[in-house]
């Protein structure tokens, strides 16, 4: 299972020491070395100074990476003014606030991978991913946002993706309601799904409904895609949506009603084409559903993280868990 994001809020400069001991102790859990903990220190602190500085305040959110690289992904987000020249921005000495200019040139240097997305008017989103107990290249093709409803303690959703070298696949669960018991049903549809990755996402679906059973139960969506044959599959029961982005307009894709684990009358898999530099999203009902890119030009193509934090920044509902998943083909290095 993906980790669920640790959302700090930073609007004002007490909450930026905060933010930073709460990054540091996501590293600490991961066994980070001393220096790499200095250096997510660092990261943070920067990030989050900006956040109230630049971006009139905003929000950091954190997630463990986990697999063959494990590391730390750190996004903040703001609804600030905007960049008009990121490239201007990231050379040290360059500032609008009256500050000596270092912060995003040293978190540039600093982290294994740096991205960052804005638009005059439609504020920033800022991705730093560093490494943790060795080294690496951390893979881009897919990168989610998984926050829990304010006042809980644990998220009610949960997601998890899985490549098999010739296509990719996404599992997004949604657990009935909010809290621990909603938790346990996400999860078990996520150790459902990893026990189960190679099969056909109906067959996943199926398996999934019976161990659901003495859970809440869940939505639960299955987003694949086959690059090479031009083709992506969604299998979905219940609210979790997901939508196609690529030149044209965004094609919204197609479940069934029901929650696994209890009311399951139908499982179907629908076919879609698939064209390259295609993004694929998918959804909880935390988020709403009329979401738009109009505003944001160049974020489709952007690293996942960067788009599913705007999504998230500025389509959440803010009554109810939310998670945002996004993937493509991984681009060239």
């Amino acid at each position: 299972m993906e980790s669920a994001s640790l959302a700090l809020p930073v609007h004002d400069p007490s909450q930026i020491g905060t933010a930073r001991r709460a990054a540091v102790e996501v590293a600490d859990r991961l066994g980070a070395s001393e220096s790499e903990g200095g250096n997510v220190a660092l990261v943070a602190t920067e990030l989050a100074t900006n956040l109230v500085r630049h971006g009139g305040g905003g929000e950091l959110l954190v997630r463990t990476l986990m697999g063959a690289v494990a590391g730390i992904e750190i996004l903040a987000i703001d609804r600030g003014p905007g960049m008009v020249n990121v490239e201007q921005a990231l050379r040290d000495g360059f500032s609008t606030g009256g500050t000596s200019g270092h912060g995003l040139g040293a978190v540039q240097r600093i982290a294994d991978r740096c991205e960052i997305f804005s638009a005059p008017g439609a504020g920033t989103a800022v991705m730093a991913r560093l490494h943790v107990r060795g080294q690496g290249r951390s893979s881009d093709i897919v990168a989610g946002v998984c926050v829990a409803k304010h006042g809980e303690s644990v998220c009610g959703d949960a997601w998890a993706w899985v490549s098999h070298g010739d296509r990719w696949t996404v599992l997004v669960a949604d657990g009935l309601g909010h809290g621990l018991q909603a938790a346990t049903a996400a999860q078990e549809a996520v150790r459902v799904f990893r026990e189960h990755a190679a099969a056909a996402a109906a067959d996943i679906l199926d398996a999934a409904h019976s161990a659901l059973r003495p859970t809440r139960g869940a939505a639960i969506g299955i987003a694949e895609v086959h690059p090479a044959r031009g083709e992506a599959t969604f299998t979905g029961v219940g609210n979790i949506g997901a939508t196609i982005l690529s030149g044209g307009a965004p094609r919204n894709l197609v479940s069934h009603a029901g929650i696994v684990g209890h009311e399951c009358r139908k499982i179907q898999t629908f076919s879609y084409p698939w064209s390259e530099g295609a993004v694929m999203v998918v959804y909880s009902d935390g988020l709403q559903t009329r979401w738009t890119l109009d505003r944001y030009p160049g974020l489709r193509t952007s690293d996942p993280a960067l788009l599913a934090a705007v999504l998230y920044r500025d389509f959440a509902r803010g009554r109810d868990d939310v998670t945002v998943v996004a993937g493509r083909e991984e681009r060239a290095a």
